[in-house]
């Protein structure tokens, strides 16, 4: 595991940096999981995520000459702004190599803290492999984002703060993509208090960390697709690896739903922005993913808040939808004056409000004379969709729903 040393000399150096956020009580979530809940929010880090800790610590570490040359790093967003936020404190040039795919706001948001962005690859093994070649080519420091020791220390000073708030938690749990913030989180917190259960929670879509854990041995994956983009790595550290064998109690796995899911339950009942690694332990906890005993104190890092706002609008719609809160019908009308006025009256007798009308009359599948309209309805629960069913049946319409 890391030394506990070099965590704490860690916290030293960034702790002029970095924002110690807070770790409160969710009430919310205590109360839902028969447990005391805290929420470490890195989400409200400077960068928006808890990865400027290890960048900024490495960098720290780089002689004179290394600074002078610059650095480089490959990253699906969090550790590029980490990086770039880091290089310019320094006054060292900074070039970060990036996924094609790569949400917009992270592009943008590094590229405003004074990098140089080259998106290259489908993945992020992609881009790290091309951040490789231009770092031999050029002579640059590469910032490995999780498999580097200064990093994973500096990552590991969230385990300080957590521990400093709340002494005597029971469970800590942890997103893991490629590990270098679990490394550093289980190695402090299994040296300070090693009865303290370690849970790392991995996204389904990215199995290979999962897999190697149960396997004891490196195994990688073919590729990787989760909307949680910032633990979505497709390779198994060999390093972290080892680390985790060591110092982590057990690996769960989340998949896209249950992300989604607790993206919009943090969003809605707790007022909190996390990207889709960022919610992975509060998917864990939602879903039942380990065991606890009741009343336990658990520890949750939301580990960043910089999620792409047209997935955020997917899984709102997505989110209304499968709560009976938006409901979606198709009906085809005869496409005559006042036909229309029918059908909204009986929604209106429903209480159904419409927030979207689409009208269409030129469908090859629709006989002449016929218009198929699709009406979309802010409704309130199975019960009040129920009755809507309930009252276009009486009127006599056939109609078909969309999920």
């Amino acid at each position: 595991m890391i030394a506990l040393s070099n965590i704490v000399q860690a916290k030293r150096v960034v702790s002029n940096v970095v924002d110690q956020t807070p770790f409160p009580k969710s009430p919310i979530l205590s109360q839902m999981c028969d447990a005391e809940v805290f929420l470490k929010k890195e989400n409200l880090q400077i960068t928006g995520a808890y990865k400027i800790r290890g960048a900024y610590n490495k960098i720290a570490s780089l002689d004179k000459d290394e600074k002078k040359r610059g650095v480089i790093a490959a990253s699906a967003g969090n550790h590029a702004q980490g990086v770039a936020y880091s290089a310019r404190e320094f006054g060292v040039k900074a070039i970060i190599v990036m996924p094609e795919a790569t949400p917009l706001l992270k592009v943008t948001g590094t590229k405003e803290l004074g990098a140089e962005v080259i998106l290259k690859g489908d993945n992020y093994d992609e881009a790290f492999a091309h951040a490789v070649e231009v770092a031999k080519k050029e002579g640059l420091t590469f910032i490995h984002p999780f498999e580097d020791e200064a990093v994973i220390a500096g990552q590991g000073t969230v385990a300080l703060e957590m521990l400093d708030c709340v002494d005597d938690l029971d469970y800590v749990v942890v997103p893991i993509g490629g590990g270098g913030l679990i490394s550093g989180v289980a190695s402090a917190i299994k040296q300070l208090d090693p009865d303290i259960k370690v849970i790392g929670v991995t996204a389904k879509g990215a199995p290979a960390l999962f897999n190697s854990y149960r396997a004891k041995s490196v195994i990688n994956s073919k590729s990787v697709r989760s909307i949680a983009d910032g633990i979505a790595v497709r390779d198994t550290s060999e390093k972290n690896l080892a680390h985790i064998l060591e110092c982590v109690d057990l690996v769960v796995q989340v998949d896209d739903e249950e992300i989604a899911t607790a993206i919009l339950f943090l969003l809605e009942r707790q007022k909190i922005v996390v990207e889709g690694g960022g919610a992975a332990g509060v998917a864990a906890l939602m879903h039942k993913k380990f065991d606890y005993e009741p009343k336990s104190k658990i520890g949750i890092i939301l580990s960043g808040g910089n999620i792409d706002v047209q997935i955020l609008s997917v899984i709102i719609e997505k989110g209304l939808i499968k709560s009976a809160r938006k409901m979606i019908i198709s009906v085809t009308l005869v496409d005559k004056p006042g036909a229309l006025m029918n059908l909204t009256d009986i929604l209106r007798e429903a209480n159904a409000n419409i927030i979207k009308i689409d009208y269409d009359r030129t469908s090859t599948t629709l006989s002449y004379g016929d218009a198929n309209i699709t009406i979309t309805l802010e409704t309130k629960g199975k019960e009040h969709q129920e009755e809507v069913r309930m009252k276009l049946k009486e009127g006599g319409y056939s109609f078909v729903e969309t999920f």
